[in-house]
């Protein structure tokens, strides 16, 4: 049922390659890949470069490769390289191609999937926010208003890759076409029709096209297409069987392959940190290469959520994915291996020659101590902020919604968001003093006090988009009335608070030049230097007795801390981030309250798995 895999005849091949004579394509007769027209098995891993800082990305490839991977599976997420409409930006950490370069330079060839959805726990799955500005747009359909810049986006990707592919002499020797799409509510046929005919126009006849989807029959339905390679994904819960009989089900002859096997999972705050044994994972691994399938392992490697790039879940609440996607992959999020990662080199071992040499070293780490850090200013302050009066625009971090007390509200009254519009934190200030914050799905109803025509802010902070499933149309921001009392709040002035070019532009630094700030909680932000030492080596931040904010090293959002909430108690600083010869600028966030002593900590190691309480 399942068919056998084909087995390569070294002995009769001979051949010297060009890029004419080069080929990678399915052979339905011996149900495998053939690639150069011999018989090929991939055994791949997951690496995203969005998540990797630019520097690291040959150690984390070079490490892969001398694990005895033939292969990695790349995403491209969308958003990350045309954030704002019209202007593709393919430069630095995004620059694609010399990453592709490099992979293959390793040795690695590459699994490209460009979605235009990627899901990947990545903010929106990939697509970029101003899609919404579109109030009725249908996502990841043949909706026009989605498919025109779907369209224009993959044309200039896609034109990109085509001199990568692998007939072409690059590395790419397959491309999915969107991505487990039988888990999205459309089911829309047109959808996927109109991106084949787009990557077969982009991309030529001779790549191999395929899909990918979740081990049920409702997905594969949904998610397959006549001329799409049918795969199908699944982790160590799953009887391998069975689901690869439910792939020839859809692909009745071909490679059997699972294109994500699970080797950890991912996180979200609040929760536990997420894990996958190693002697299952491995196990599994070395039974599914005897089948003659080819597997990509997600991840192999993680790396980090920096800025506001995490994605978030719902099913009965939102869920936001945390900062670190170390994954419990085989190669930490700083890229270090593990006992994972040698259990499934013992296991490749069997199927195929690993490289010769030693497995490149773990980064330097440091711990640098303690950097105590002054208040500079609320963030309701910041120099800069512009108010803005129509269609408003703040696609990541926060905005500022501010009105006046109606009334004289002496006694402690509720303020209510009744149709749960708080999009997703809110923390709330009158004339200036925090009173308090509403959180969304979870905390609708909060008191305060005050006197009519005080001055009620509302700071807005958005926690990363829904990234998977039917509610990926997730707009943020106040997306519904307050209620005070028995009164709606009107008259709403509306600041979008880019807080990141606050930070570039040393607007933070020149107000720390005055005397520093008495306590207080709410937001505020916090500056400190982290003396140089002659190094520049990873390190992890822990803020202990910290709450809950965001911190920048020298211009760089690390991304969101939040210990009382946990399971995360660092953030990952990369080497490449510090300066080893000049004074690295710290700036902090906290948006409820910070600790007496307003010190952070740079430690050697990282701690990803206790679980605070929950506030």
């Amino acid at each position: 049922l399942l068919g056998l895999p084909c087995t390569p005849l070294q002995d009769m091949y001979f051949c010297i390659l060009t890029a004419d004579s080069r080929s990678f394509s399915i052979d339905y007769k011996n149900n495998c890949f053939q690639k150069d027209g011999k018989p090929f098995q991939y055994i791949s891993g997951s690496i995203h470069y969005s998540r990797i800082p630019r520097e690291y990305w040959k150690d984390r490839l070079l490490k892969m490769y001398m694990t005895g991977l033939n292969a990695i599976q790349v995403y491209v997420p969308w958003n990350f390289h045309e954030t704002v409409q019209g202007v593709f930006n393919f430069a630095g950490d995004r620059d694609l191609e010399y990453f592709l370069n490099l992979a293959n330079q390793t040795g690695l060839l590459v699994i490209l999937r460009p979605g235009p959805y990627i899901c990947a726990e990545w903010e929106m799955g990939g697509l970029p926010a101003w899609l919404l500005q579109k109030p009725n747009i249908i996502l990841r359909s043949a909706d026009t208003e989605y498919l025109k810049p779907a369209s224009e986006w993959l044309a200039e990707l896609l034109t990109k890759m085509r001199p990568w592919l692998y007939q072409n002499g690059g590395n790419i020797i397959s491309v999915q076409v969107e991505n487990e799409y039988g888990s999205y509510f459309a089911c829309d046929y047109n959808y996927m029709r109109h991106l084949h005919t787009l990557f077969r126009l982009f991309l030529g006849e001779d790549v191999i096209l395929f899909t990918t989807d979740g081990n049920t029959d409702k997905e594969m339905i949904c998610g397959t297409l006549e001329g799409l390679y049918a795969t199908i994904d699944f982790g160590t819960d799953t009887n391998i069987t069975a689901a690869f009989i439910r792939q020839r089900r859809f692909e009745p002859k071909g490679p059997l392959v699972n294109s994500e096997f699970y080797t950890g999972w991912l996180d979200h705050w609040g929760e536990k940190h997420a894990s996958v044994d190693t002697v299952k994972v491995s196990k599994m691994l070395g039974e599914m290469l005897s089948m003659g399938a080819s597997v990509n392992m997600y991840m192999f490697e993680g790396g980090t959520n920096f800025g506001y790039w995490n994605g978030a879940d719902h099913d009965s609440r939102f869920r936001s994915v945390v900062t670190s996607y170390d994954y419990n992959a085989p190669l930490s999020e700083a890229g270090d291996p593990t006992d994972k990662l040698l259990a499934i080199r013992d296991v490749i071992k069997n199927f195929r020659d690993i490289p010769v040499g030693p497995m490149p070293p773990a980064t330097p780490k440091f711990a640098y101590g303690f950097v105590t850090l002054q208040k500079v200013c609320k963030t309701l302050f910041i120099s800069g902020l512009s108010l803005c009066y129509v269609n408003c625009v703040q696609y990541y971090g926060f905005m500022l919604y501010r009105t006046t007390l109606p009334r004289n509200v002496p006694e402690p009254t509720p303020l209510i968001s009744p149709l749960n519009g708080i999009h997703d934190r809110a923390y709330v200030s009158v004339n200036g003093v925090y009173q308090g914050l509403m959180e969304r799905d979870t905390a609708l109803v909060m008191n305060v006090t005050g006197q009519q025509g005080d001055q009620l802010d509302i700071l807005v902070e958005n926690m990363g988009r829904i990234n998977f499933g039917s509610y990926i149309n997730d707009k943020k921001g106040l997306l519904g009335n307050l209620i005070l009392g028995n009164d709606v709040l009107t008259d709403w002035s509306i600041y979008p608070l880019d807080i990141d070019t606050a930070v570039a532009n040393g607007w933070l630094q020149a107000a720390h030049s005055g005397s520093a700030m008495e306590a207080g909680d709410g937001p505020m932000i916090y500056s400190g230097t982290l003396k140089s030492t002659g190094l520049a080596w990873d390190t992890f931040v822990k803020l202990n007795g910290w709450t809950k904010g965001q911190v920048w090293v020298n211009e760089v959002n690390l991304g969101r801390y939040w210990p009382q909430r946990g399971p995360q108690q660092t953030l990952y600083v990369p080497g490449p981030f510090l300066s080893a010869t000049q004074p690295n600028n710290i700036t902090v966030l906290e948006l409820e309250r910070a600790p007496s002593h307003r010190r952070i900590l740079f430690m050697d190691r990282p701690q990803l798995n206790n679980t605070g309480q929950k506030t």
